[in-house]
């Protein structure tokens, strides 16, 4: 096995005739945070789907802790699954069950350890996420924030290897987020986490990386350490980072004449 915790090679995939990702190669080492940034349709979400094994690509590998993914059986990816924590946009937790029920579930999944063990380690993860006491409340109860932090609780209750954010910011106020990429950090630092974000929040990024790979139209505009990235003078990542609009973005007068004439043919 290398010494990346993930390795992407040549990884090409379609939708129809449409190709969404175009020669992808990356690599994540163990312990590091790793963001994958772009603008809107870049295609750092169908990466992410394809990280995660829910998507088979046209070609290329994915290696996870050394093992390629595009070749796995739904049985190696069962059993590859318990290295890995995803912690969803929304949070996911299912509404008719308790906090506490939901940090469970993978342990109930992927172990045959008894119900006290399950419960001691569950209220363990609440607590490395500030839900100690909070168990027993439902995911109706509880704020944006902290709907966020029992996911997270949830994700890393099996103390995995490899664990996957999708926009972790998202719906929160600053503080909220603030206190979010803390923990993300403390994570990494205490259990050696290699730790996947998708984010297009520029603080949050800058201050969580080791390393951010640049996604637009489907391609790597660069991966690298974070402050190399940020010194990046490529026009498009300067762009994403200024939050400059693209050149080649939609015109509304010229799209409203263009209808206007279309109209007029019929």
């Amino acid at each position: 096995m290398s010494g990346h915790a993930i390795e992407v090679r040549d990884l090409v995939t379609h939708y129809g005739p449409r190709k969404i990702l175009d020669e992808i190669n990356f690599t994540a080492a163990q312990g590091e945070i790793m963001v994958i940034m772009g603008g809107s349709g870049s295609g750092k979400s169908t990466l992410l789907r394809h990280l995660l094994g829910l998507h088979q690509p046209t070609s290329g590998s994915i290696k996870l802790l050394g093992k390629d993914i595009t070749k796995m059986s739904a049985d190696e990816m069962f059993d590859l699954r318990k290295n890995m924590g995803v912690a969803f946009q929304g949070g996911a937790l299912f509404n008719s069950m308790t906090v506490g029920e939901n940090v469970e579930l993978p342990l109930r999944e992927h172990t045959r350890l008894d119900d006290n063990t399950i419960r001691i380690m569950s209220r363990m993860k609440l607590e490395v996420v500030n839900l100690a006491g909070f168990e027993d409340l439902m995911p109706a109860e509880l704020s944006g924030g902290m709907i966020k932090r029992a996911a997270l609780a949830r994700a890393i209750v099996m103390d995995p290897k490899l664990l996957f954010f999708d926009e972790p910011s998202a719906g929160l106020d600053p503080v909220a987020s603030a206190e979010l990429d803390d923990l993300i950090l403390t994570l990494r630092d205490a259990m050696n986490m290699t730790i996947v974000v998708v984010t297009h929040e520029l603080e949050s990024a800058f201050k969580i990386a080791d390393s951010i790979t640049v996604l637009d139209h489907g391609r790597i505009l660069m991966s690298d350490r974070t402050a190399a990235v940020r010194a990046s003078e490529h026009p498009r990542i300067r762009a994403l980072l200024d939050r400059t609009p693209r050149s080649d973005a939609l015109d509304a007068d010229e799209y409203m004449e263009r209808l206007t004439r279309e109209a007029s043919r019929l």
